[in-house]
């Protein structure tokens, strides 16, 4: 009998809970949504900016070294027309005639 009066009791208590005590609840989870709402969109832009300026470094780091390949090319290849300028010459007018025979194809 002790546990049915308690159990009861227990039913009463839940029972209890009016309607402006569940409007308050679903207040505070409006309130606590928006606000996640707002962290997430928050960490989100946050996120998006680092990834950018993560990506224009990389462009950065890619194009400097891009140019400094192609000066270093175009290094070797003065060097190797200053020690070998015949061959150079050769090698020249091998490519210009190549091309002169593709381009007249079309």
């Amino acid at each position: 009998m002790v546990s049915t009066k308690a159990a009861n009791r227990d039913s009463k208590s839940a029972h209890d809970v009016t309607v402006g005590d569940l409007s308050d609840q679903i207040a505070v989870l409006k309130n606590d949504i928006a606000a996640l709402t707002n962290t997430l969109g928050a960490y989100g832009k946050a996120k998006s900016e680092e990834a950018s300026r993560t990506a224009k470094e990389t462009v950065d780091d890619l194009t400097t070294a891009g140019r400094v390949k192609a000066l270093e090319a175009q290094q070797q290849a003065e060097e190797f027309i200053r020690t070998q300028p015949a061959t150079a010459l050769g090698i020249a007018a091998g490519i210009g005639f190549l091309v002169g025979l593709i381009t007249a194809r079309r």
